[in-house]
């Protein structure tokens, strides 16, 4: 038996093709235990690892590939997280490398840093090519072009071992046991491209004789990019997205020796980076490396990353209870709002509704929840600001409106609780939260999210990561430039009559519904047959069909691929406790401030709540026109 203890998701941004669902039903078909998530400075993908995992009843390890500098520059070192507090431990490497004093082109730490860090809870494997182990056994002259890695033969390979190769990967292994412990680091022997890449077998020899010589165990380690073999061809659309190059450009500069440098040669030249069979593991590596990978998952512990939403504690004045407090401020509304203003006769309806949206609220624990946003929009007209009047289901609360949430009476206009919120959602003892937009003037947003700051603590308050796909219209570009024999022109005419995912959203949740699966591309063939008939067509099997349907194909399948990273340009999380404690931390580029490295959802699934702070220019436009008006009055 094996257990895959490297394998990278598409949050790896352009460099892991798979989604993790897809890497979960490939260990359950390949009959193996578990799988261990190792994304490249990233953790981004863990809540729906963790979740396509347990779904499948599947052991899922919690890692991430980070880079390690050092005095050949840059490596690489995979850390896995043996229980809950080793995954605290990743948290907080994986943060501190993205800090801006660390964050240099990329997110790196030194060997100390990593030390510092470290309570003993990491299990550490030591990479392969790319890893400093590697690089040391070649003489460090040659590494300035990469020449070792690029060798056409495995002769050609050993001709650039350093005189002092043993000597110092030896020094460097005592290295690692002292940062992590004897029993906690591995030797990794990777062999899955050692014919195309004949350097990967003289490094694998090297790396198995310094494992005899320290007493290290050697790991047998794939290192998996994508599924299986024939997704090879997907994963180099997205390699060349990465270089911003084509296939045809790659192969040119495959072919000429003297082009090599900083080229991903290996993804070009071979399939082998999927998740292997057994089987395949069994035919270059031996046994004790395969046990040792089971030895690895068993050291690493059943633990859950995923809990209920816990709300920071809203300071009441007079230490007054939230829900009680929560209640004063509708009576206190009520009087202002409704009381001298709604007929008596029609006062009932009201009283009744106050009293129901309370009661399902408190039930529901969310007390804070109002109280937090109520002084949002509070702190925002106390300076002068303007807010939002309130949008979406949240206007069909009239709890909302009695604290000054919204400004829409929601039974004058016969609008509905439960549409926002019903106590209905709250199944499994999971508890569903509300979702208030808290529109704010552009201009004023960042004062806003300082006063948020001030208030719960800079150390509990982010923004948030989101990330970019490959859509429709995207993916299909994306794979037309690759292959380099598309002009532009034809590009454009085959893409503009793929529409936007917003414009056919019930249509695609439909097609999700019926087929279990969703796809803008294939809508617009089904539903323009007319417009890509000179490139691909839907036959009667349903299958795609002529000139171009193998890059359609292709297409579909890269929809959905995450491809960038960048700031959420609404959502605000509040954390009881310091963010760098439970979530991965990211630098945002634009602002060189670190932002929680997890989506929306992924935020509100291991507990952590979001605030929707929106910048809307229109309430700039508004409060200038105030200024304006109110100038004039004071001017006559």
């Amino acid at each position: 038996m094996y257990f895959p203890l490297s394998c990278h998701t598409h949050y790896s941004l352009l460099e892991g093709l798979n989604k993790p669902n897809q890497i979960a039903d490939r260990i359950e078909k390949l009959g193996l235990q578990g799988c261990a998530m190792t994304d490249i400075s990233s953790l981004a993908g863990s809540v729906n690892f963790v979740k396509a995992m347990n779904q499948r009843n599947l052991k899922p390890i919690l890692g991430c590939k980070i880079f390690v500098s050092g005095e050949q520059g840059d490596s690489t070192l995979t850390l896995i997280a043996k229980n809950l507090q080793g995954w605290k431990s990743l948290i907080k490497i994986t943060s501190e490398s993205n800090t801006p004093e660390n964050f240099n082109k990329k997110p790196k730490l030194t060997l100390e840093q990593i030390s510092e860090l470290n309570d003993g809870n990491i299990i550490a494997m030591s990479g392969h090519i790319g890893s400093e182990l590697s690089k040391i056994i070649f003489d460090y002259d040659f590494l300035n072009d990469e020449a070792p890695f690029h060798a056409e033969s495995y002769e050609e390979a050993k001709c650039y071992i350093d005189k002092d190769w043993l000597q110092n990967t030896v020094d460097l292994v005592e290295q690692y046991k002292n940062v992590f412990g004897e029993d906690n680091f591995f030797i990794e022997i990777q062999l899955q491209d050692q014919i195309k890449k004949p350097s990967q077998r003289v490094v694998a020899e090297g790396l198995r004789y310094v494992a005899k010589k320290t007493g290290i165990s050697p790991l047998a380690i794939n290192d998996s990019r994508y599924c299986e073999k024939s997704d090879a061809d997907d994963h180099r659309v997205l390699i060349c997205n990465l270089l911003r190059t084509t296939l045809p450009e790659i192969k040119s500069k495959i072919s000429n020796l003297n082009s090599k440098k900083s080229i991903h040669t290996s993804f070009f030249k071979s399939n082998s980076y999927h998740i292997p069979s057994i089987d395949d593991m069994q035919s270059f590596h031996t046994e004790e490396e395969l046990a040792n990978t089971i030895k690895v998952s068993e050291m690493c512990e059943s633990y859950n990353i995923l809990r209920e939403p816990i709300l920071p504690e809203f300071q009441c004045p007079n230490n007054e209870d939230v829900d009680e407090y929560l209640r004063s401020l509708c009576r206190k509304g009520w009087a202002e709002k409704i009381k001298g203003i709604i007929p008596e006769e029609k006062q009932g309806r009201y009283v009744d509704r106050v009293n129901s949206e309370l009661e399902v609220l408190q039930n529901a624990g969310l007390s804070s929840y109002f109280l937090i946003v109520a002084d949002i929009i509070d702190n925002i007209r106390s300076s002068g600001w303007l807010p939002g009047p309130g949008r979406g289901s949240a206007a069909g609360c009239l709890v909302s409106y009695l604290i000054g949430i919204t400004s829409i009476d929601p039974i004058k206009y016969e609008l509905i609780f439960e549409r926002f919120y019903n106590a209905g959602r709250n199944t499994g003892g999971r508890v569903s939260m509300p979702d208030i937009d808290i529109d704010v003037p552009v201009s004023k947003r960042d004062e806003i999210i300082d006063y948020i700051k001030e208030k719960y603590g800079v150390s509990q308050v982010a923004q948030m990561i989101t990330f970019q796909t490959m859509m429709g219209r995207s993916a299909m570009k994306d794979v037309l430039r690759t292959y380099g024999d598309i002009s532009f022109e034809e590009m454009n005419r085959i893409t503009e009559n793929i529409p936007d995912k917003a414009d056919i959203a019930e249509d695609l949740q439909e097609m999700m519904q019926e087929t279990g699966e969703s796809s803008i591309i294939r809508w617009s063939l089904e539903n323009k047959p007319e417009k890509f008939r000179d490139w691909c067509y839907i036959d009667d099997d349903g299958s795609l069909q002529g000139r171009l349907a193998k890059r359609f194909e292709q297409a579909i399948r890269l929809e959905g691929t995450k491809r960038t990273q960048s700031k959420h340009a609404a959502g605000v999380i509040i954390s009881p406790q310091p963010m760098s404690e439970i979530c991965p931390m990211i630098l945002d580029s634009t602002t060189k401030k670190l932002v929680a490295g997890l989506e929306m959802q992924d935020m509100e699934d291991i507990g952590m709540i979001k605030f929707d702070v929106l910048g809307v220019a229109m309430l700039d436009k508004i409060m200038g026109v105030q200024s304006i008006l109110k100038e004039g009055e004071i001017n006559d």
